[in-house]
């Protein structure tokens, strides 16, 4: 299937590694140009460089700080300049410490919010004017299995990223006449980096082993393994796609079967 990606420009947050870069790989891969962001410059000039090695698209980076006050202006003017524009955007960020619900403090709310939700609104919000102009965007919002069946001990997440479902159905329908799609894809038990920290607080707090707990997990899930980065990659290019153009106010799951509900 031709995606219809060549060329198309992508702005794609979080992705020096882990589930971001797993979006850039795979639109890259389809011959978009993607811009690569986040804090840590040495993973980003080793990532845009392995994009550029394979030849299709084409990468190229900036540090970037999702909990700056000047970040989406900075960033939007950024891609401007480079790009000329954006067609894609995919917002993801990081994922905030575990807790309990009973335990949330309402400065830490906050402080969450300004790098979870508010960056990736005002963002949006700058971008979009240049898509809906060309009649033609696409936004996808990477966030949590938690939206749909709150994890236990995730409760900050939990909350903060079902404020972005809100959002982004919101969102869908004011655009969906200007051609633009606003979707969220949901990962349920991916393995990265993240996985593995989460993976390594269940263990101490239930006293076990870390290669329990992981076997344990991996049980619950009925495709019985963890995702693979490019398999969760493959599903956002697909959301970010031409063929994709009538769908849109969607949350995807790519989890396994992990997720219980209807």
């Amino acid at each position: 299937m031709d995606l219809g990606l060549k060329n198309r420009r992508a702005l794609v947050l979080a992705s020096s590694r882990g589930l971001g870069l797993g979006v850039a790989e795979a639109l890259a891969t389809e011959g978009a140009r993607v811009m690569l962001t986040g804090r840590d410059e040495s993973a980003l000039a080793e990532a845009a460089a392995a994009i550029n090695a394979k030849g299709a698209g084409q990468a190229e980076w900036v540090t970037v700080d999702l909990s700056a006050a000047d970040f989406g202006a900075s960033l939007a003017r950024h891609a401007q300049e480079r790009f000329g524009g954006v067609d894609i955007l995919v917002n993801n960020t990081g994922g905030p410490k575990p807790g309990l619900a009973r335990d949330i403090k309402a400065a830490d709310l906050l402080a969450q919010a300004q790098t979870m939700v508010a960056p990736v609104i005002e963002l949006t919000g700058l971008l979009l004017p240049g898509m809906c102009a060309q009649g033609w965007g696409r936004v996808l919002t990477i966030a949590s299995s938690g939206i749909e069946q709150p994890i236990p001990n995730l409760s900050l997440s939990n909350t903060l990223r079902a404020a972005l479902a809100g959002w982004n159905k919101t969102l869908a329908t004011e655009v969906a006449s200007e051609g633009v799609t606003c979707n969220m894809l949901l990962p349920g038990r991916i393995h990265t980096a993240r996985v593995d920290q989460l993976d390594g607080v269940a263990a101490e707090r239930q006293g076990k082993p870390m290669e329990e707990v992981r076997a344990a997990s991996q049980a619950s899930i009925p495709a019985g393994r963890y995702g693979r980065v490019e398999e969760f990659g493959a599903v956002g290019a697909f959301l970010c796609s031409a063929p994709a153009s009538y769908v849109t106010g969607t949350m995807m799951r790519c989890d396994g079967g992990m997720i219980r509900s209807v």
